[in-house]
C-alpha cells in the first residue's frame, strides 16, 4: 500500500480554491500510484477558521464542497474537515477527519478528542470533543487516525499531563496496521525536534507506522511549517517533506520505506523562511501586490526590508527615507547603500518642516516646557502618516519594521513607528534580529552594510540617542523578557537566575504598563511559544502588581 503526505497551503474560507487543491494533489498521488492520499488538519476550510465557524451557511457550504470532493477524488483520500455535532447536547461543531472512497457513499469519520486551549488555540470556543475513537479502514489495512493534538497526550510535552485520555492508546486495543495524523500544527523555534521526539516515542511505545501531515504555510499570525513525517515501526523518519513548502512525500506500508527525504533547516535558517512565509501568504491571501516601509539606517529596517526583498522580489518592495533634525549623516548613506544592494526604489521626504509646524503649533500649550518624549513621538506619528499616505494611496501594505523587545519595552509609538499591516519581526527579540541579519549577509551578496550591524541602536529622536540610554543592554533584556513573556517566570525565579532584582522589577513593571500598546499593533507573525498577539490575552486595566507577584 503506498500512501501519498499531501501538505497543501490552504487558504482559510477558500472552499473551492481549497477543494481543488486537494484534487489536484490527489491525482497526482494517484498518477504516482498511491493507494491513499492524506491531507493535513482542516485542509477543506484552512486552519484556524476562528469566528467563520459561527456562520452556519459557511459550514453548510463547507460540506457542500466536501461532497464534491468525495464524487471527484480518483483514490481514497483522508481529508480534514468542520463536522456537525449531531447530538442534542454539546458545541455545535466537532474537528473531524474524513475517509473518501470512491464509489462509497458514506464517509469514514473520526472526530478529534483532545481540543487545545491554551496559547493560540481555541478550538474548545467551537468544537465538542470527539466521543467514539476507533479505526478506519480501507484497501483491507485498518487505520488509527488521530487529529494534531490526539498525539500530544505524552508525558514528554507537559510538566503535569493535560489530559485524561491517549487516543492513540485507545486506538492500539484495535490493533490498526499503522497510524495517521493529520495535523495544522504552528511553527516556533525549536518546536520541529519536540514534535519528533514526542511522535518518535509513541512510535517506539505502540510499535507500528505513522504518518504525520502538516498543514503548511501562513494564516494571519500563524505560520505552518509542512516537513510532513512517515515514521517507519522502530520510530524512525523514512520520508519528510520540504520545510515552508507545498509537497508531497510517500511511504509504502509493506516495505516501510519512503520516497522523499527533506533535511529541516538549522534554527536561524528556519525562522528568517518561516517570517517569509508568513509575509508571502499575508500579502498574497490578503491581496497585496506590493509593500512599503520606513527605511530609517537602522538594523530592524533593513532586516525588515531585506526579507521584502527575499520574499516578494525588489519590484515590489519600496522604501521611504524620512530624515529628522536629528538623523545622522550615516542614517542616510546606510538607508542609500541597502537601497542600491537590493535594487529596490527609495523616496526621501525630509520631517524638518512638518515638525516645526507641529512644535509651532503647540508652542501656546507647551510654553517652556523641556523637549521630552512627546517631541519625540510627534517625529515617529509624521513618519507613520507619510507612511500610510503611500500606502492608502497607492494600495501597498505597510510593513512595521518594530521588534520584540521594543514592543515588550513600549519603547515604540502608537501611530507612529507600531503603525502598518503587519509587524515581521514583532516576536523577534533585539538579539535574534542580530542573529537574522547576520546569517542573511553570510550569504555571497551581503545585503545589509556593517554598519548597520556594527552601530550602537539609536532612534535618532533626540540628539546623541541611543536605545541604552532608556534600556539595558539588549544582551542582558531579552533573556529577562523570554523568562517572563514567554516562560511565564515569576520575579523570585528570574532573580534566582542571577538577574538584579531592581533591574527585574523595573523590567517587568514597564512590560505590564505597557500591555495597551500591544492591543493596538499590527499583526504580528509568530515565531516563538509566545508571541504578542492572539496567543497572549493579559488585561489593560488591572492592578496585580510586582509587589503581589513576589
Amino acid at each position: 500500500m503506498k500512501i501519498a503526505l499531501c501538505q497543501i497551503n490552504p487558504a482559510i474560507g477558500a472552499l473551492s480554491a481549497n477543494a481543488a487543491k486537494i484534487l489536484d494533489f490527489a491525482q497526482k498521488a494517484h498518477d504516482l500510484g498511491a493507494h491513499l492520499a492524506v491531507f493535513p488538519e482542516l485542509s477543506l476550510t484552512g486552519y484556524p477558521p476562528r469566528d467563520l465557524l459561527e456562520k452556519k451557511e459557511f459550514v453548510e457550504k463547507s460540506l457542500q464542497t466536501l461532497h464534491r470532493v468525495h464524487q471527484k477524488t480518483p483514490l481514497p483520500i483522508i481529508v480534514g474537515f468542520v463536522d456537525f455535532n449531531r447530538h442534542p447536547i454539546g458545541k455545535p461543531l466537532h474537528n473531524a477527519a474524513g475517509l473518501l472512497v470512491p464509489g462509497e457513499s458514506r464517509l469514514q469519520v473520526q472526530h478529534k478528542t483532545l481540543l487545545p486551549s491554551y496559547d493560540v488555540f481555541d478550538e474548545t470556543r467551537y468544537f465538542e470533543p470527539g466521543q467514539k475513537i476507533q479505526c478506519m479502514n480501507v484497501n483491507g489495512k485498518k487505520i488509527g487516525v488521530l487529529i494534531c493534538e490526539d498525539s500530544w497526550a505524552e508525558e514528554l510535552l507537559w510538566e503535569k499531563k493535560q489530559y485524561h485520555t491517549n487516543p492513540m492508546e485507545v486506538l492500539s486495543q484495535a490493533n490498526p496496521d499503522f497510524y495517521i495524523n493529520i495535523s495544522a500544527s504552528p511553527y516556533s523555534l525549536s518546536w520541529f525536534h519536540k514534535r519528533v521526539d514526542i511522535l518518535s516515542k509513541s512510535v517506539r511505545t505502540f510499535k507500528k507506522p505513522l504518518l504525520y501531515v502538516n498543514q503548511v504555510g501562513g494564516n494571519d499570525q500563524l505560520i505552518f511549517d509542512g516537513a510532513s513525517l512517515a515514521l517507519n515501526g522502530h520510530g524512525d523518519i523514512v520520508s519528510q517533506g520540504k520545510s515552508f513548502k507545498e509537497d508531497m512525500v510517500f511511504f509504502d506500508l509493506e516495505t516501510q520505506t519512503g520516497e522523499g527525504l527533506s533535511q529541516y533547516p538549522q534554527e536561524i535558517e528556519s525562522c528568517y523562511q518561516a517570517l517569509q512565509c508568513g509575509l508571502s501568504d499575508y500579502v498574497s491571501k490578503c491581496g497585496f501586490k506590493k509593500v512599503v516601509l520606513g527605511l530609517s539606517g537602522g538594523i530592524d529596517s533593513a532586516l525588515v526590508a531585506t526579507l521584502a526583498c527575499d520574499t516578494l522580489g525588489p519590484q515590489n518592495v519600496l522604501a521611504l527615507f524620512l530624515p529628522s533634525p536629528f538623523t545622522s549623516r550615516d542614517s542616510f548613506e546606510d538607508s542609500k547603500a541597502m537601497t542600491i544592494n537590493l535594487n529596490i526604489q527609495m523616496y526621501t521626504i525630509s520631517i524638518d518642516e512638518l515638525f516645526k509646524i507641529y512644535r509651532k503649533s503647540l508652542e501656546p500649550l507647551f510654553k517652556d516646557e523641556p523637549f521630552n518624549t512627546t517631541e519625540e513621538n510627534i517625529q515617529a506619528r509624521i513618519r507613520g502618516t507619510l507612511l500610510m499616505a503611500l500606502s492608502n494611496k497607492w494600495g501597498h501594505l505597510l510593513l512595521s519594521t518594530g521588534n520584540k523587545s521594543e514592543l515588550a519595552m513600549g519603547y515604540c509609538t502608537l501611530y507612529g513607528d507600531m503603525s502598518g499591516g503587519l509587524s515581521i519581526l514583532g516576536d523577534c527579540p533585539k538579539t535574534l534580529v542580530y542573529a537574522l541579519s547576520k546569517w542573511r549577509n553570510s550569504k555571497k551578496d551581503k545585503p545589509i552594510p556593517q554598519r548597520i550591524i556594527d552601530k550602537p541602536p539609536s532612534a535618532e529622536l533626540r540628539p546623541n540617542q541611543k536605545d541604552e540610554d532608556s534600556l539595558p543592554p539588549y544582551s542582558v533584556l531579552d533573556p529577562i523578557l523570554k523568562a517572563y513573556v514567554e516562560d511565564h517566570a515569576s520575579g523570585a525565579q528570574m532573580m534566582a537566575m542571577g538577574y538584579e532584582a531592581a533591574l527585574v522589577k523595573k523590567i517587568v513593571k514597564i512590560v505590564d504598563l505597557n500591555e495597551y500598546k500591544r492591543f493596538q499593533s499590527a499583526p504580528t507573525l509568530r515565531i516563538t511559544t509566545k508571541a504578542f498577539g492572539m496567543g497572549r490575552r493579559f488585561p489593560i486595566a488591572q492592578g496585580y502588581t510586582q509587589e503581589e507577584k513576589g
